[in-house]
């Protein structure tokens, strides 16, 4: 068979003609919905291959109601946090026939809301939100018309979405424990993104703890929750370094952004000021000192997310939400009696409560 592929995209009639059956033929063998002998077939296939031939999704479509397409927004994909749940989100997404689109709206809810909107337009079966910067009157709005939503890091009502929680307050209570626990008493949140959802649990997780030791805060501070943000956070600090003894981060960048500031400046990381991360990305176990933080599995929960998105398109498990609890992982940037080896640093966060 000598079929030439046409300088237009090729139709199910140019498939036809070249392998001498009819559209509805052609149809048939394409959709496997059987009615052709295996020669017949065959010659469809041949010509449908020498053509380039691709169906065309969209038309697929609107005749199924499906386009077997699901939306990932996060707020930062230079973060190297979210990546690791776009990889297990789509490890779960293409098996099961799935394409996976990831949407970044760069810390922006004016974006994020643009965006959910673009791929209601865009027909996609269910959408995953991570760590939303939506408030939660704009949130549902923009979630409510969509077929199924999966939320990451934040609760709605499981009639409108599926949610996955990690629950940053017992994670940092259970930091700020251990810390206390080793005479720290002059404590500074680096709160991250003021609309942050997570950013406000692991506050009441510092607030929670200090307010039992009859403490408080020294400092709470707004920054973003990049490299840059715990550079510029550091230029604050470093003046007053004699009032703090202890820094809890919003995330592992901030962290790292704070070190080399403090070590500039003659701080001394951990004997002057402890330092606390969370998410426990990959430098930050490369650093030096290496940096105590709180460690969530990011591939598994893409997985977990991707899993119950599409329980959710199918109709199943409606009312489901998840809640995970974090592994405080103890380093050098805390003092070096709280040090323990990695391969058994996992610690109870139930028991870490003081």
């Amino acid at each position: 068979m000598d079929a030439k592929p046409p300088l237009r995209s090729p139709t199910v009639t140019d498939v036809a003609a070249a392998a001498g059956v009819s559209p509805m033929t052609v149809s048939r063998v394409l959709n496997g919905r059987g009615g052709a002998g295996e020669e017949t077939r065959q010659r469809v296939l041949e010509a449908a291959q020498a053509l380039n031939y691709r169906p065309n999704a969209f038309a697929q479509s609107l005749k199924s109601d499906r386009s077997n397409t699901v939306g990932i927004v996060v707020p930062d994909i230079v973060n190297p946090f979210f990546p690791e749940i776009i990889r297990g989100a789509e490890l779960v997404a293409r098996p099961a026939g799935y394409t996976l689109l990831s949407c970044n709206v760069v810390e922006d809810p004016e974006r994020e809301e643009e965006v959910l909107g673009t791929l209601l337009d865009r027909r996609v079966d269910g959408v995953i939100i991570c760590s939303a910067r939506l408030d939660e009157e704009r949130l549902l709005r923009a979630i409510a018309p969509h077929r199924a939503v999966v939320l990451i890091n934040r609760s709605v009502a499981k009639r409108y979405a599926g949610t996955i929680e990690v629950d940053y307050r017992a994670g940092v209570e259970a930091a700020v424990s251990s810390l206390i626990a080793q005479g720290r008493r002059r404590f500074v949140f680096a709160a991250g993104p003021a609309y942050s959802h997570g950013g406000r649990k692991r506050r009441e997780g510092v607030e929670a703890v200090l307010s039992r030791h009859g403490l408080a805060l020294v400092h709470d501070l707004s920054c973003t929750p990049d490299l840059q943000g715990g550079i510029e956070l550091a230029g604050k600090l470093v003046p007053r370094a004699g009032e703090i003894d202890a820094v809890i981060c919003y995330n592992d960048l901030i962290a790292l952004g704070l070190m080399k500031p403090f070590e500039t400046a003659g701080i001394s990381v951990p004997d002057q000021v402890a330092i606390v991360g969370c998410d426990d990305i990959p430098a930050a176990s490369l650093v030096t000192p290496p940096l105590t933080t709180l460690r969530i599995a990011k591939q598994d929960l893409g997985e977990m997310a991707m899993r119950m998105l599409l329980d959710r398109i199918a109709g199943r498990n409606a009312q489901q939400g998840i809640v995970i609890e974090p592994d405080l992982i103890l380093r050098s940037t805390t003092p070096s009696d709280l040090v323990q080896e990695e391969a058994g640093s996992k610690l109870e966060l139930a028991a870490a409560r003081i």
